[in-house]
């Protein structure tokens, strides 16, 4: 045991050695390469004097590093990551300036510019350095990677006993079902196509199953859902509650911790995740213990669950924090690159993607995903039982770029790369783990509702209801077509140029978007607005909108008739007379586009007791090769968008092991996010009460069943080489 101790003491001392050596030679390299980086006094000295000079700079550098960085770090935990990814840079850079002060006789000199290239060059040589001799290493390689992990929440892994399996769920935001298979297909996801390709004698390991989202085919919905098993009285990603006076936003974390606290009070339950879970890059905690950058923690101020120290722990490492920084800054060119493509190129549909958008889609697709890769290497590590983590940064691109764009395929290959990432280092967990693949929804393309018509959902709304619009939306087609509408209501002559009456500011309606799913509401109308209470106020908004081309239905609710879904000429469906499964054939229109199942999810968000007054669902254009990527009208400036009914928005998908049970039976649908979380939840049973399985082990194998490989390295380097092919 003694001699243990001594052999890892000196490989210890040896490794730091070795990474001082080279740190050393690459200050002596970078000082003759660059005139404003200065090892010597200006007489000059020899060069014993300037490779002692090198060794007491690299040193002095790599002691702040370990000593400083971290607590640095930790002081600015309430700077946004956004900023503290931009400070990267100069921090470092302001490190290496205080080592080259601490320089006998003034001998180090740099100017600040040249100081921040040197310090980005010198961590990123030592931590491939590191992670090169850690590869010998099984125990330092090991404790490499758990440097990824915040130490306060890591358990000691050499627990005696066994372990059953544990699981963890990897949400790809917004990949919907169709556009997995055909980039598996078309070779972007290699290590997907691994889990799903058949095997000589085997079956695949994992199936991929479609699975169907409710009306609000959003983020906030399907998460809640899926995390807390209800996501009851969402009826979209924005809406207005009336008993409030407040517009409810699902990525906002005061509105994500309320709605997060009505589903625990609905169910009764905490959410998926309360035995040893983590929660991960969520919207909700799923009522976790382990958290990082959780929205609906964001706001407390508490030291063990503040949202914000979840990345603590992946930039107090410094190579950690150049590295992501530099992947940041050559996002942020990429987008601007693509974006002034597409431009001028007048690729169709296209929307702005200018001012904070690029350093937005460089948070989501780099600093997001490495925070939260890190985060669940470390609770794999440790052990944990569930852990949910969920990666943005497809549904972010898609939006600006389309589903199927070349710039949201890139991202499919990074995302790829860090789940093979995340599969390597289960090889090394101390316990056998089950990665199951899922998304929330999809997405669907199309131009936005404004740049067809030239007018939007609000603008549409005010010309039904007799409400000034702006001069723009006033000449378009549409809005000419809502003034005539109006006035041929009101039984008044139509005069070009005249202008109406406008009501009092509080009988405006509020009109929000949630991609292609619009709500109208009247605030001073207490409770819900029936429609004989709107035909009465505004005889001309119902049948303006129902009639409009980019409008597929309305829902609204009648006093005599109950739920209603009106459409064009006058069409009218009265829910309560149709069964939640109809007949395709006889359903109909204006809900025979979206399928039968549009009865149950409208129906369902009818009952909802902060619906809006008239829910607006865009219009839908099948693609006619029945692969559901048919086009809808988003009223947000998206072409791809998600929030309605209409196409590959409401088709996820969930891709298990077939060590697990199958989500449903034979010829059954999965429907809905709160199903989805029963079959979660059956999962994690099955994980409890299956098979044991040895520490350090799984069925049938070694405690260590394979050898180290450089996951690290890979983590390291691996997705810039994967940047550089799809470029």
């Amino acid at each position: 045991m003694a001699d243990s101790k001594w052999r890892q003491t000196g490989r210890a001392v040896w490794r730091i050695g070795a990474v001082w050596a080279v740190s050393t030679v690459t200050m002596l390299v970078l000082a003759g390469l660059l005139p404003e980086f200065r090892l010597q006094s200006e007489s000059g000295d020899s060069a014993t004097r300037i490779g002692i000079t090198a060794a007491i700079g690299a040193g002095v550098f790599g002691l702040l590093t370990a000593l400083v960085w971290p607590l640095v770090v930790r002081a600015l935990l309430l700077v946004p990551a956004l900023v503290l990814g931009l400070l990267v840079f100069f921090l470092n850079g302001s490190l290496l300036l205080v080592a080259l002060s601490l320089i006998p006789d003034g001998r180090g000199e740099s100017d600040p510019q040249t100081a921040v290239v040197v310090a980005a060059v010198m961590s990123a040589v030592a931590s491939a350095t590191s992670t090169a001799l850690a590869v010998r290493d099984d125990t330092a390689y090991r404790r490499r990677l758990y440097r990824l992990a915040d130490r306060r929440r890591r358990r000691a892994v050499a627990v005696a006993g066994p372990r059953t399996p544990a699981t963890v769920f990897l949400q790809l935001d917004g990949v919907g079902h169709d556009v997995l298979r055909d980039a598996v297909a078309e070779g972007l996801m290699p290590t997907v196509a691994a889990l799903l390709a058949e095997r000589p004698g085997e079956p695949p390991s994992h199936r991929l199953t479609p699975w169907r989202t409710d009306w609000s085919s959003q983020t906030g919905a399907s998460q809640l859902g899926i995390l807390h098993g209800s996501n009851h009285d969402v009826p979209a990603f924005r809406w207005f509650e009336k008993e409030h006076g407040e517009v409810v936003v699902c990525n906002r974390p005061a509105s994500a911790a309320e709605l997060q606290r009505r589903a625990v009070a609905r169910t009764g339950d905490a959410g998926l995740l309360t035995v040893d879970g983590a929660s991960r890059g969520n919207l909700f905690s799923g009522g976790a213990d382990q958290l990082a950058l959780v929205l609906s923690v964001a706001a407390r101020r508490g030291r063990a669950n503040r949202s914000r120290a979840g990345y603590f722990a992946y930039f107090s490492d410094p190579a950690n924090a150049v590295r992501t920084a530099m992947s940041f800054v050559a996002e942020v060119i990429r987008e601007i690159a693509q974006s002034t493509r597409a431009r001028l190129r007048r690729t169709r549909p296209r929307v702005s993607r200018g001012g904070l958008y690029p350093f937005i889609r460089a948070f989501a697709t780099v600093v997001e995903r490495d925070v939260v890769v890190a985060a669940v290497i470390g609770d794999m590590l440790a052990g944990r039982s569930a852990v949910y983590a969920d990666l943005v940064a497809y549904d972010e691109v898609a939006h600006h770029s389309g589903p199927r764009s070349r710039d949201a395929e890139q991202v499919l290959v990074r995302l790829d790369r860090s789940l093979a990432l995340l599969a390597k280092v289960a090889e090394h967990a101390p316990r056998q783990y089950r990665i199951v693949l899922l998304s929330d929804h999809g997405q669907s393309p199309g131009e936005t509702f404004r740049a067809r018509y030239g007018l939007t959902l609000g603008d549409l709304v005010r010309a039904g209801c007799g409400l000034p619009v702006p001069r723009r939306a006033r000449r378009t087609r549409s809005g000419a077509e809502a003034r005539a509408a109006v006035l041929a209501a009101l039984h008044r002559p139509v005069e070009e140029g005249g202008e109406q009456r406008r009501p009092a500011k509080r009988r405006e309606p509020v009109v929000l978007a949630s991609g292609n799913l619009g709500l109208v509401s009247f605030p001073d109308v207490r409770g819900r607005m029936t429609r004989e209470q709107i035909d009465r106020r505004h005889p001309a908004l119902l049948p303006t909108l129902a009639n409009h081309p980019g409008i597929g239905f309305l829902l609204v609710r009648s006093e005599e008739h109950g739920p209603l879904v009106l459409g064009a000429r006058g069409a009218e469906i009265r829910l309560d007379e149709l069964s939640d499964d109809p007949d395709p054939a006889q359903l109909p229109e204006p809900l025979r586009e979206f399928g039968p199942a549009a009865v149950a999810a409208v129906r369902r968000t009818d009952g909802f007791p902060h619906v809006a007054d008239i829910m607006v669902n865009s219009s839908y254009e099948p693609s006619g090769e029945g692969s559901g990527d048919g086009e809808v009208l988003a009223f947000e400036e998206q072409i791809g968008s998600h929030g309605g009914l209409g196409g590959a928005q409401g088709r996820p998908f969930l891709l298990s092991p077939y060590t697990l049970s199958p989500p449903v039976g034979d010829g059954a649908e999965l429907v809905g996010a709160e199903q989805v979380h029963r079959v979660l939840r059956r999962w994690l049973r099955e994980a409890a009460d299956g098979p044991q399985v040895p520490l350090g082990g799984v069925p049938g194998g070694t405690e260590n069943p394979r050898p180290a490989e450089p996951v690290e390295e890979h983590f390291a380097a691996g997705d810039h080489a994967v940047e550089d092919k799809t470029h």
